[in-house]
């Protein structure tokens, strides 16, 4: 096995995170930087990717010290997926990214369909328009912003930006192509027919790779600035979901994923490109070679309850800072106290509008059934239990084409909680398995360097060394099964009643 180490470095929407991990997976070191989230209007959300790069530079300066002399054999991307950054003549953005979970863009997902046509649409790309990717955000740029429009010579999705900076080269792998509604998801290349329907010149678009591939080396400035060599292989990596996927060891048939970050994935490999003929399941390419995954997502699962820690717990707030303790340790203690079902209080998690099953932008959440009997308790615990009964959307429409489950792996910050891991795994009525080491997409992303530096010949030999799980699972518990199968009957009635009443809105401002 080779000596050195590997970085897996994963954009997210919260920050850059970087591990510094062993040939064998061992990790060594992390650092994490932050920036902010700007949101200018109602549905709209953006960063400037000026602030990626300044993390991801803190990131690797902090990784590469505690490296200590050791070399560093290959860098691996993960990053949010969807976004998009627009780059004029000289590599400069020309406006803050539009990010995945930005929904300005209904008009552009109608203009899409009636031009490539809905169907036309989901059998080239696999997918129908949605408001956060990144194709309609292109054509909103120039719908709204004709001088910016103008200027544009490159559309990269948020990791790739920070590779430009690494490398000066201009690469995306197939995992995140997926996500821009420009892939043709069965050839694995950009979609000619879609670029000239929507009048979008394929030079905008960065070269395609697959996830282990060597697509770039680390530039003399990006050297000096980082303390890693210059030459060090820059390896495309995955959108975050894929490579996240890689790091919890969702390779085979029958086990999935389940992310419970800000948002919430059900994530499932496939072997072929499977469609959902409805479009409520997204179908992408994975970062493993060759290889597809079936994914449904909620837009707001671990974003619900910190809008519910921002807006209504300062109390626990304060009470935990003075402790050194988690806010959402408190909360979700107090939500301990709340039987299953939260005495029937029904929450939807349609914050941001809703992905799975809806694709509905204006979706908006709420609580329904409140009465003078419930607390602060019966509302976390129903925000629980309601992002809960949206990934069981998006769970029964990939068994629906076809996917046995055999178990759930499950990773994010949300997970922490034994609480909600109860709740997940009796709603879902899955066994769901936590990794010994989660490390999520920047672990995925570090052993698809492994593999693109030679370490491993295959992802799967990567993933058999390198990643393990705890032996037990958290079972569903047959008394609150029994409960939530009720209250989800429920739950499955309420959108559709809302949105039929015309209490959503009809845009997202813009």
């Amino acid at each position: 096995m080779a000596n050195g180490y590997l970085i897996g470095l994963d954009i997210g929407t919260g920050g850059v995170k970087g591990l510094l991990v062993s040939p064998g997976g061992d990790v060594q070191a992390q650092a994490f930087a932050d920036y902010p989230l700007l949101t200018p209007h109602p549905g709209w959300t953006e960063q400037h990717a000026e602030d990626w790069w300044s993390a991801t530079l803190t990131v690797l300066r902090s990784l590469a010290d505690s490296a200590n002399g050791g070399e560093i054999i290959g860098i691996g991307l993960s990053g949010q997926m969807h976004g998009s950054v627009f780059l004029d003549k000289h590599g400069v953005p020309l406006r803050p990214a539009l990010l995945w979970n930005d929904a300005r863009t209904g008009n552009e997902c109608e203009q899409i369909e009636r031009s490539v046509g809905q169907r036309r649409l989901r059998e080239i790309v696999g997918n129908p328009a949605l408001a956060g990717w990144q194709a309609p955000k292109i054509l909103w740029l120039r719908n709204h912003e004709a001088s910016n429009y103008k200027k544009v010579c490159k559309v990269l999705l948020p990791k790739d930006y920070v590779r430009f900076r690494l490398t000066d080269g201009l690469a995306t792998d197939m995992s995140d192509a997926s996500g821009t509604l420009l892939l043709d998801l069965k050839q694995r290349d950009w979609s000619t027919e879609i670029l000239e329907t929507l009048d979008i010149p394929r030079s905008w678009l960065p070269e395609l790779y697959e996830g282990p591939d060597v697509c770039g080396r680390l530039t003399g400035d990006a050297a000096k600035q980082t303390g890693i060599p210059v030459g060090t292989p820059v390896i495309a990596g995955g959108g975050d979901n894929a490579a996240s996927a890689i790091g919890a060891g969702v390779i085979k048939a029958g086990t999935g994923l389940l992310s419970l970050g800000t948002s919430g994935v059900i994530f499932f490999h496939s072997d072929n490109a499977l469609c959902d003929p409805d479009g409520a399941i997204h179908a992408c390419c994975h970062a493993v070679p060759e290889k597809y995954h079936l994914m449904g997502v909620v837009l707001s699962a671990g974003g619900s309850l910190r809008w519910v820690r921002d807006a209504l717990a300062t109390e626990e707030v304060a009470a935990a800072r003075c402790m050194g303790r988690d806010p959402y340790e408190l909360l979700t203690q107090e939500a301990e106290s709340v039987p299953p079902g939260a005495d029937d209080l029904l929450f939807l998690p349609y914050l941001t509008g809703e992905r799975t099953p809806h694709m509905d932008p204006y979706a908006r959440g709420g609580w329904l059934g409140l009465s003078l009997a419930h607390t602060k308790s019966h509302l976390v615990r129903s925000v629980m239990e309601g992002v809960g009964f949206a990934l069981k959307d998006s769970l029964l429409r990939i068994t629906e084409l076809g996917i046995e489950v055999e178990e759930l792996r499950v990773v994010g910050g949300g997970i922490r909680s034994a609480l909600w891991r109860r709740i997940l795994a009796s709603i879902l009525e899955v066994p769901l398995r936590q990794l010994n080491a989660e490390e999520g997409a920047s672990f995925g992303a570090a052993l698809l360097a492994a593999v693109g530096s030679g370490v491993y010949s295959t992802v799967t030999e990567a993933v058999l060394e390198a990643v393990s799980t705890s032996p037990e699972a958290e079972q569903p518990i047959p008394e609150w099964t029994d409960k939530y199968q009720d209250s989800y009957l429920k739950y499955q009635r309420l959108y559709p009643s809302l949105r039929d009443s015309g209490l959503f809105p009809t845009s997202n401002g813009g």
